[in-house]
This record gives structure tokens, C-alpha cells and sequence, in this order.
């Protein structure tokens, strides 16, 4: 099995303030999570409000069975969709992917 762990640091844009972009990511992430077929497990979490304000705003944890299936969901349409909002909305960006 392979966990994908993506750390995003967000900002505030176009009147959205960071945590309304964080909200929005999770909307749209529950669509990649219903499409990509390769996903065994997906959530996107939220850093709670009361947090230190240096941490990442949101993470996505993903199983997948395999590297095949990892890289099949990297160019799946529904991921790609979802990066494109995300360059929208990201300050910074941290990732590991790793066995279990």
C-alpha cells in the first residue's frame, strides 16, 4: 500500500479568506475522492482555527495500492481539475508518499 500525504499552506484570495478557500478545497476534493477509481482512501482535512497560525491549512491523506495507482490518479481528470483550483489558492506545498 502506498499513503500520499500533500500538505497545503493557503492564503486569502478574491475575498475568500484562507479558511473559505479550505472549505472550498474540501468540496472539491470529495469530487476526486467519487472519481478516481485507483483511490482506496481519501480525506482532506482542515487545520482547526485555534491552531498555530504557521501550520498548513489543509492535508490530503490518500491510500492507494500501488505506485501505478498513485501516478494514475496524478493525471486523473478530476485530480487535475482539483490542482488547478488549488494553484489558485496555495502559498505553499509539502508531500511524502511512502509504503505501508
Amino acid at each position: 500500500m502506498i499513503k500520499h500525504i500533500v500538505m497545503f499552506k493557503l492564503k486569502d484570495t478574491d475575498g475568500k479568506t484562507e479558511y473559505e478557500n479550505a472549505l472550498e478545497a474540501k468540496k472539491r476534493f470529495d469530487n476526486v475522492i467519487a472519481n478516481v477509481k485507483e483511490m482506496k482512501k481519501g480525506e482532506l482535512v482542515i487545520n482547526s482555527k485555534d491552531a498555530d497560525r504557521s501550520n498548513y491549512t489543509i492535508s490530503l491523506l490518500c491510500d492507494f495500492d500501488s505506485i501505478d495507482d498513485l501516478n494514475a490518479y496524478q493525471v486523473h481528470p478530476a485530480h487535475v481539475e482539483f490542482g488547478k483550483f488549488i494553484g489558485t489558492v496555495k502559498e505553499t506545498r509539502a508531500c511524502i508518499d511512502y509504503e505501508y
